[in-house]
């Protein structure tokens, strides 16, 4: 008999060991991987609960930038203050300013104060006039220069309520502390809740959000996104305009035609390098060569796409040059093979198979450079610009803001209603990166193609 069957009975060995019983040391394996396992378990829902609490903080405190208290009045646009010659010349009409538009306001304001239930003891029509945002004026004017034959027409019109009247809406003020607040008072705010009853006070969505330009520290419900979405949309062009072809080209000669010497590995080892260098130092960079040598203007989407694409241009060659990794060797040599040149065989197939990793990797990069406000904050995009740039190419040098930076900007203003409109806009920030994710996913699923 052998060794090999010297035993036939299930359980047993040569040895005092048996295949259906665990010894120490295979149960202290076993442990440490079920520990292994409930580390990984338990870092995974540490990292979904803190995603989760943050998120929830970011939408609890900024949904309520959407929203806006809006007052409509009906406006005599009287034409003894607009037109005072009746010629309905444009240029006559603008220079009337604000101040000419506050009576008009403030006397349709007076009119409601004669309406039945409304008015409160000891504040006066003026005073109650405050409830309306110092934009309102601003607005009206913008209206009737838009309008000029809507003078001499009452029209109705809806304007702005004040920061505090509109966080009394949304929990920020309240009776107690309008009673230390020297820009709302407690009366005020009864005529608010009188004023809502009788259907001249509304929340609603705040379009002009999202579409109208930054406003100073005392209008913050003034404030909007309108400049920064355009400047960081322009910003981006200039980034995808620049990076794919460069960043493209760069990588298939790097990897398809370079010769393997000491030269390329300097030039591989730099460009790994450079993509993990701070974002900060690109800011440096880009402020003494474009603004302080070739003399471009600050804060123009000219320069911020420049000083990004510098700063994205590793990501996407490592990116690129993954994906052309990725490609089997087999599909070079069949080409090859069949009579096909070296740049017949990357254009013509080895190209058209790295596509998915190339756009994922092109737009992770500029979903990244989106978010950057460091080197951002170095070459002046910090400004307060109240005027939208121009259309392109113009605009690529007019002043502009970035989303980032508008963020950052409206977290150092000292009135509680910036902070709403910064939770806000990075609202509006992460829809936009989740978007640009979600078409890389697409395109990858799109192009896709297996060998």
């Amino acid at each position: 008999m052998t060794d090999a069957t010297s035993s036939n009975v299930p359980g047993e060995r040569s040895g005092k060991t048996s295949l259906y019983a665990q010894d120490a040391r295979t149960k202290r394996r076993n442990a440490a991987e079920a520990r292994f396992r409930a580390y990984g378990i338990a870092a995974i829902v540490v990292a979904i609960l803190a995603l989760i609490g943050l998120v929830s903080s970011i939408l609890y405190n900024g949904s309520s930038a959407f929203r806006q208290t809006f007052i409509t009045m009906d406006i005599y646009l009287d034409p003894a203050k607009l037109d005072k010659d009746g010629s309905g010349d444009i240029e006559k009409i603008a220079k009337v300013s604000t101040f000419g538009y506050a009576p008009l306001i403030a006397k349709a304001f007076e009119a409601e104060f004669e309406k039945p239930g409304i008015g409160v003891e000891g504040l006066t029509a003026k005073k109650a006039a405050k409830m309306i945002s110092k934009e309102g004026p601003a607005d009206l004017r913008r209206f009737v220069l838009a309008n000029p034959d809507k003078i001499g027409e009452t029209v109705t019109f809806k304007f702005l309520a004040s920061g505090r009247i509109d966080g009394y809406y949304k929990g920020r003020v309240t009776a107690e502390t309008a009673k230390l607040d020297k820009n709302v008072s407690p009366e005020q705010l009864l005529l608010a809740d009188q004023l809502k009853e009788a259907g001249v006070l509304k929340t609603t969505f705040n379009f002009g959000f999202l579409t109208n330009a930054d406003a100073s520290e005392n209008r913050p419900e003034a404030a909007g996104l309108g400049v920064a979405i355009l400047g960081s949309f322009y910003m981006m062009l200039v980034v995808l305009c620049l990076t794919l072809p460069i960043g493209v080209a760069a990588s298939i000669y790097l990897e398809e035609f370079a010769p393997k010497n000491w030269i390329t590995d300097i030039v591989e080892v730099n460009i790994s390098n450079l993509a993990a260098v701070p974002s900060i130092v690109f800011g440096i960079l880009g402020l003494a060569i474009f603004i302080n040598f070739m003399g471009l203007p600050q804060s123009a989407p000219i320069v911020g796409g420049l000083v990004l694409t510098l700063m994205t241009l590793p990501t996407i060659i490592i990116a690129t040059r993954a994906s052309l990794k990725a490609v089997p060797p087999s599909i070079r040599d069949a080409a090859l093979g069949v009579g096909a040149s070296k740049m017949q065989a990357v254009f013509h197939h080895v190209l058209p198979l790295a596509a998915p990793g190339i756009l994922t990797g092109t737009i992770i990069g500029l979903a990244q450079a989106l978010g950057e406000t460091a080197p951002l904050l170095l070459i002046g995009m910090v400004a307060f610009v109240r005027e939208y740039p121009a259309g392109p190419p113009e605009g690529f040098f007019d002043p502009a803001a970035a989303l980032p930076v508008q963020v950052y900007n409206w977290t150092q203003r000292a009135d509680p209603a910036f902070v709403e409109r910064a939770s806000g806009a990075i609202i509006v920030l992460l829809v936009f990166l989740l978007a640009m994710n979600a078409i890389a996913i697409i395109l990858r699923r799109r192009f896709e193609r297996r060998w």
